[in-house]
């Protein structure tokens, strides 16, 4: 059904749009421009082009105005043509003076940058300034973007710290345009009374420009009891199953285990559920071929939910089996964009995994951040002490098997465990994930209904971003993000952590980086200051990216670990305080308030 660069939402695509800006003077002052800014403008493409794709495995597309911008009829010629290229993230570029209000990107709600050259020959600096300056007067949040080494003026170089940051915003300003029109289905309501099943629509709607869909669960019971799913694909998927999905030992009293029989039937039942959620969200052109038109076209889902608990896991399978497949890169119709789907709809953990998903193309793990075990807690239940970047204690993050399977790590490069945009992954990769997993028999004091629970536990070493969204009466949606490194135990000291809690879901074992002081001062206040059950967990430390993209949407950032440094917000940020830019990061977001409100 799927292959590499696959597009299977609907909605244009966004492309980058670059805006080469000029002194507007004729007669000698422009002429003596118009090859050195367009020049900047194809060179940033170029860099851009080369180094993006989207999540789907396709290129990243720039688009440069027809013309440089010296005034207000060239600005609105570009603009006219963006509209129709489909550009969703702007970026201008100069390395002189230009009429700032006149050259400047007034759509309110493109993500928009200026890169300035820093030349001594012509005042880039002085139009970057006078632009960022008008951006801000009207309310327009722009990026910066200045070298910090001077140029000369025929050097086509892009210096480092530029690229590091047209890199940044890009990546956020193309998640932005993403979302932007795309669908979050509920799968059911509420879970157990978690707060991030309740769906805010006016989030979704004001912050990310998404719309918000709800089916019943009763219709994955409709679609399988009138057979409403690709059938010769049905064969295909169960027979994958059964040659890749290994069972593993059923944890039950044998009183209360369920016959060979009964599993088998739910093994059918879960794959047709997998199957039938995906169809939920992209739609199927083969069920409009065997008379189901409607079901076909699905509901245009960037990212969706499953309620389970309680209603239907106390009589029906499980979803975690699920849940585990559409988060990973790869089912029986091989490898494949992964989809972002959240246990328990816990909607304000399926943003964040959108999020990461958007800015590094890779599956998300969802997890509960369970546990803290401190370094004292570990030496007196194992008798072992914690060493290298566990020393300072981990947190246990476990959920009952909905985490993507390239959370195993088993996929390599450089000799290191990583998890790979899925055009990076290779079948021999696919095969070790499958192979790190066992599906348990689903824990039927949890799971009346029966199912499957992935069970496997992460490789240590890899660098990953742990976030979460939250929201807060009064003050709106806020986002929380730690960096760290999956960690491995030594295997006695993990089993017997590991029965503790419930050794049929999958493990990942997390050091946060430290910092010493407010909430990574030690491990124990990152968990004690995390605001709610669950966390996303994306490869790599994307904190900057995070920071980057939630200052876009206008949502606070109220805890993170990333350097000083790297963090890179529009220009408008410095004017509500440079000391304390937590605070700055409130006050900003609370004045120009939601992207699309």
């Amino acid at each position: 059904m799927e292959g590499k660069q696959a597009k299977r939402l609907i909605g244009a695509i966004p492309k980058i749009g670059i805006r080469p800006v000029i002194d507007g003077r004729r007669k000698g002052v422009r002429e003596a421009l118009e090859e050195q800014t367009m020049n900047m403008a194809k060179a940033a493409a170029k860099f851009l082009e080369e180094n993006l794709r989207h999540p789907n495995g396709m290129p990243v597309e720039c688009v440069i105005a027809d013309t440089c911008i010296g005034g207000v009829a060239e600005a609105a010629r570009a603009a006219e043509k963006f509209q129709k290229e489909g550009v969703g993230v702007s970026i201008t570029v100069t390395p002189c003076w230009c009429y700032g209000t006149e050259t400047m990107d007034m759509d309110p709600t493109i993500p928009k940058a200026v890169w300035g050259f820093n030349g001594t020959e012509r005042p880039g600096a002085v139009y970057l300034a006078a632009v960022l300056a008008g951006y801000n007067q009207k309310g327009l949040p722009a990026f910066g973007i200045y070298g910090k080494d001077v140029q000369d003026a025929d050097d086509t170089i892009i210096p480092e710290d530029v690229k590091e940051k047209l890199l940044r915003f890009a990546k956020a300003g193309l998640a932005v345009a993403t979302m932007k029109g795309k669908s979050y289905l509920s799968i059911g309501s509420v879970s157990m009374g978690i707060a991030g099943s309740i769906v805010q629509e006016s989030f979704f709607q004001d912050y990310l420009g998404m719309r918000n869909e709800y089916v019943d669960m009763t219709e994955i019971i409709r679609r399988i009891d009138e057979g409403i799913y690709d059938k010769e694909e049905y064969e295909r998927a169960l027979k994958w199953v059964k040659e890749n999905c290994k069972e593993g030992k059923d944890n039950n009293p044998e009183e209360i285990q369920l016959t060979r029989e009964e599993k088998d039937r739910n093994w059918e039942f879960v794959v047709k559920m997998t199957m039938i959620a995906r169809d939920l969200m992209i739609g199927n052109p083969r069920l409009a071929e065997i008379g189901y038109g409607e079901e076909a076209l699905g509901h245009n889902a960037i990212a969706a939910g499953f309620q389970g608990q309680r209603q239907w896991t106390d009589h029906f399978p499980n979803g975690d089996f699920m849940e585990a497949i559409l988060n990973s890169s790869f089912d029986w119709n091989g490898i494949r964009e992964p989809f972002i789907m959240a246990t328990e709809n816990d909607s304000l953990n399926a943003v964040p995994m959108l999020f990461g998903h958007l800015l590094t193309n890779t599956a998300q793990i969802f997890a509960d951040v369970r546990t803290y075990w401190s370094p004292e807690a570990v030496k007196r239940v194992t008798g072992k002490k914690l060493t290298g970047r566990a020393e300072n204690g981990i947190i246990h993050l476990i959920n009952s098997g909905a985490a993507t399977l390239d959370g195993t790590g088993e996929q390599m490069r450089d000799g290191k465990h990583v998890l790979k945009p899925f055009w990076e992954i290779t079948e021999e990769e696919v095969k070790k994930c499958l192979e790190a997993t066992s599906w348990r028999p689903a824990n039927l004091e949890y799971f009346r209904g029966g199912g499957f629970s992935s069970n496997f536990l992460t490789r240590g070493g890899i660098p990953v971003t742990m976030s979460r969204l939250n929201i807060v009466k009064g003050l709106g949606p806020v986002l929380q993000i730690a960096e760290g490194y999956t960690v491995e135990l030594p295997e006695d000291v993990h089993d017997i952590l590991d029965q503790r809690t419930d050794p049929t879901w999958p493990t990942t074992w997390f050091a946060p980086r430290l910092t010493g002081k407010d909430s990574f001062k030690d491990v124990y206040s990152v968990m004690n200051n995390w605001g709610a059950n669950h966390g996303s967990i994306s490869y790599g430390h994307i904190g900057a990216e995070l920071i980057t993209l939630a200052s876009m949407l206008r949502i606070p950032v109220n805890m993170h670990n990333v350097p000083e440094e790297k963090i890179f917000r529009p220009d408008a940020w410095n004017a509500f305080g440079t000391k304390d830019l937590e605070g700055a990061d409130y006050r900003a977001c609370a004045n120009f308030g939601p992207l699309y409100k």
